[in-house]
């Protein structure tokens, strides 16, 4: 199970879901506090900007990233919980979610997960770059972007409300 969340909801995440894994996806300078509960070895952190397109300053999510976060999911073995959070809990961390799901179950059809993250997180607005990203790296050949396309921008919201996302429907 993937439970996805904010930053300021990743204490409280860690400890009610008994997650021994997390993923964190943060712009530089924004400081993360691994619970205690979490061994080093079973967080990653990715440093990255909530962007889609190259701008001045910023990292853009990239090959590097991805092939890192699913680097790290594939050495998951699932007996326990891994938290996903960025800084709202609606772009980074949802997509994130979305591309651990589809690699872990490749043969779930890439719709139909779509609109399950939907259903889970209305705020949910998966960014595209890593999508595009993944997209190509898992051999999707569009269908994940298709898929994250068509369930459109979520609704606005500061924070996304945390939600679990199962791997396997």
């Amino acid at each position: 199970m993937i439970h996805v969340c904010s930053l300021a909801k990743v204490e409280e995440t860690v400890a009610r879901t008994g997650a021994d894994r997390m993923l964190s996806l943060l712009a530089a300078g924004t400081e993360v506090i691994r619970p205690a509960s979490i061994a080093r070895e079973n967080h990653l952190h990715l440093v990255m900007h909530d962007i889609a397109v190259a701008q001045d300053g910023m990292t853009m999510p990239g090959e590097e990233h991805v092939r890192n976060l699913l680097d790290f999911a594939c050495r998951w073995d699932r007996a326990k919980p891994m938290v996903v959070h960025c800084y709202a809990g609606i772009s980074r961390s949802t997509a994130s979610a979305y591309i651990i799901a589809a690699a872990l179950a490749p043969k779930r059809d890439e719709a139909e997960l779509a609109q399950m993250l939907r259903a889970l997180s209305p705020s949910a607005t998966p960014n595209p770059r890593l999508i595009a990203v993944a997209d190509m790296l898992l051999d999707r050949n569009g269908r994940m972007i298709e898929a994250i396309q068509a369930i459109g921008r979520g609704a606005d919201a500061f924070e996304g409300t945390p939600f679990a996302l199962k791997i396997d429907n």
